[in-house]
């Protein structure tokens, strides 16, 4: 008999580990994780659109050349004529004249042919005073129905922008209409 060498014993399956207690992450590091994936996502994207677009030349583009504009100012179209009364329409035409060409205080019209409230009847008046002078002293009763102010010319230098008293120029002109002036 052939001498006997020691085996070994063949190798016993291992026991199952037991299962690691699942980590448990806050809302704070999930987030973070989060944040870092994408980080990562977002460069690789623009390295990958870096190289897809390297080849593209690009020349720079003069601005004079894509933007134009009339070389001749154009005319604004006219206001439409809501009142047929000379008065009414008159003051209409004026509200439409402030908006168009500004507003200003201090002066009938300043450099840049923004009008005050006096300057926009005068300019849509053309040249008729009475129609004028009637429209103005119709502007001044509806102003000093809302603001009691003195005259014309100091309710709109108190003004800061030009809105009251476009609306003030609306307003006398549904009162002329009203009183069929």
């Amino acid at each position: 008999m052939p001498a006997s060498t020691p085996t070994a014993a063949p190798p016993q399956p291992a026991a199952p580990a037991a299962p690691a207690p699942p980590v448990t992450l806050g809302l704070e590091a999930r987030l973070a994780a989060i944040d870092a994936a994408m980080t990562l996502r977002l460069e690789e994207a623009a390295v990958a659109h870096e190289v897809r677009t390297a080849h593209l030349a690009i020349d720079p583009i003069d601005l004079a050349e894509v933007i134009t504009v009339p070389l001749t100012p154009t005319r604004q179209p006219p206001a439409p004529a809501t009142y047929r009364t000379p008065a009414a329409a008159l003051l209409e035409r004026a509200h439409h004249h402030m908006q168009s060409a500004g507003w200003c205080s201090g002066a009938l019209t300043d450099e840049d042919g923004a009008v005050c409230l006096i300057g926009a009847i005068r300019a849509e008046a053309r040249g008729d005073r009475d129609l004028a002078d009637d429209a103005s002293a119709i502007l001044l009763d509806a102003v000093q129905r809302k603001f009691h102010d003195e005259s014309v010319p100091a309710f709109n230098d108190r003004q800061r922008d030009g809105a009251t008293p476009a609306r003030m120029l609306l307003e006398a002109a549904r009162l002329a209409d009203a009183r069929g002036r």
